[in-house]
């Protein structure tokens, strides 16, 4: 049967919420999924005994989070990781200088304290800063108020660059300065050790998914939407789009007619990342002992500086760090192996002969994943900060769109994606709902 009540397009977290809670409340809904599996961007591995999340990996703060509730409610196993937002400290790390050798606690307890207190000039700066500022701008500007002398500016610097890079896969300059406002973090950060994906599998169930359906057209009207898929054409009252900000500016995704402004405004603002994870699982560990993370200072550090240790208790060692920004699209092509070398000689600068080779690597592809096309949405310099809620304006009565390029206060997360779908709901029933609708 190919028609419904409403069509979601997209499995991932904001797909499968809106159709939890829609099938929940007594509607026919139909999920169409491009993908052999739910979760989208969600997507954990189980090979060789080892579970790691290709896609997103934290809850990046679980006070007041519902998805945090959510994964408690549906019983998943969460580990507390605090250092998932590109923080200074908070919890060990251990940080190399320029001259690869290991900062004492107090030296790295007092560039965290830059770090802190750089965040208070630098919230003031972006606050006044004008339409068509750089997150860039914003940072020299800040660091232009302090009176620090050149090494330590540097430090700083850099620093805000790879936050850039590792919170939104993307150069400093090409941020737009308020890219990185919803950066707070409350309470803990978590992983999930027995696989993010689980989630994503609760939700899911008993709904009525059809994967390996690649939606091609949407058009729309007054009176209903049609979806026209490689696997056949569905009809609805209405539909909810889930796809990611890459696949909805891709020419093989038609929406007819177009979006009207203010969503076609928005979503010309808003551009996937170049984002990818290097696993490395080693047969010994040789980094540092208690500490969550390992980072590397100065040019040295330009594109692999920073090292999480993702080993699970009785598991194999294995550190993750990310390509990010420009360093993810000059390696884009590069074989595995090649991206493996590259970080074993920055990590041989740090513990020389101890490096061993891992027995097995991994690297991301979402760049080249043609139903994602990037790892997530980012704002691009000239953006507002309305323009992800206004991503999500309802059109015609009949389309609406969900996902974590289209809420505001968190975008680009897991909890952005869920709450974003949330929202789809609540507009299509006309009511609110309580978060517990989703696992009650």
């Amino acid at each position: 049967m190919n028609t419904a009540d409403t069509l979601v397009l997209g499995a991932g977290i904001a797909g499968s919420t809106v159709a939890r809670i829609l099938a929940g409340a007594g509607r026919r809904v139909i999920v169409l999924e491009a993908r052999d599996r739910v979760g989208g961007r969600l997507w954990t591995s189980r090979t060789g005994g080892d579970v790691l999340d290709y896609g997103a990996s934290w809850i990046h703060g679980v006070d007041g989070n519902p998805l945090a509730t959510a994964a408690d409610a549906f019983g998943l196993r969460t580990t507390e990781f605090t250092v998932g937002s590109f923080q200074p400290d908070g919890r060990p790390i251990a940080y190399y200088s320029p001259a690869g050798i290991r900062l004492t606690d107090d030296d790295a307890a007092r560039f965290a304290s830059d770090i802190h207190s750089f965040d208070v000039v630098l919230a003031r700066v972006v606050t006044a800063s004008e339409r068509g500022t750089s997150y860039g701008d914003c940072v020299d500007a800040a660091l232009s108020q302090c009176d620090w002398d050149d090494d330590r500016r540097a430090r700083v610097h850099e620093f805000m660059r790879h936050r850039a890079e590792e919170q939104l896969g993307v150069w400093i300059d090409d941020l737009d300065a308020h890219g990185l406002d919803d950066d707070a973090i409350f309470g803990d950060e978590v992983v999930f050790p027995d696989g993010y994906d689980r989630l994503a599998t609760h939700l899911t169930d008993g709904l009525d998914v059809r994967l390996e359906h690649t939606a091609t057209r949407v058009t729309w009207s007054s009176t209903g939407v049609t979806v026209e898929t490689d696997r056949g054409v569905f009809e609805a009252a209405r539909t909810v789009i889930t796809v990611p900000v890459g696949v909805l500016k891709s020419s093989g995704f038609v929406v007819e007619p177009e979006l009207p402004d203010p969503v076609a405004r928005a979503l010309r603002r808003l551009e996937m990342n170049a984002f990818e994870k290097v696993f490395l699982r080693f047969p010994t560990k040789f980094w540092d002992d208690d500490v969550y993370a390992v980072r590397r200072q100065g040019e040295a550090g330009r594109w692999w500086h920073s090292w999480y240790d993702v080993s699970v208790p009785g598991g194999s060692p294995t550190l993750l760090t990310f390509a990010a920004g420009p360093c993810a699209r000059e390696t884009r092509n590069w074989p595995d192996t090649r991206i493996a070398d590259s970080v074993l000689d920055a990590l041989r600068e740090l513990y020389g002969d101890l490096v061993v080779r891992p027995d097995r690597v991994h690297v991301t592809r979402w760049q080249d994943d043609p139903f994602s096309r990037g790892s997530y949405s980012y704002p691009t310099v000239g953006s507002t900060p309305t323009d992800h809620d206004d991503l999500a304006t309802p059109v015609g009565g009949v389309l609406h769109l969900a996902g974590e390029a289209t809420w505001t206060d968190d975008p680009s997360t897991v909890t952005a994606a869920l709450r974003s779908g949330h929202r789809a709901a609540e507009r299509i029933l006309g009511r609110a709902v309580a978060f517990d609708e989703l696992w009650s």
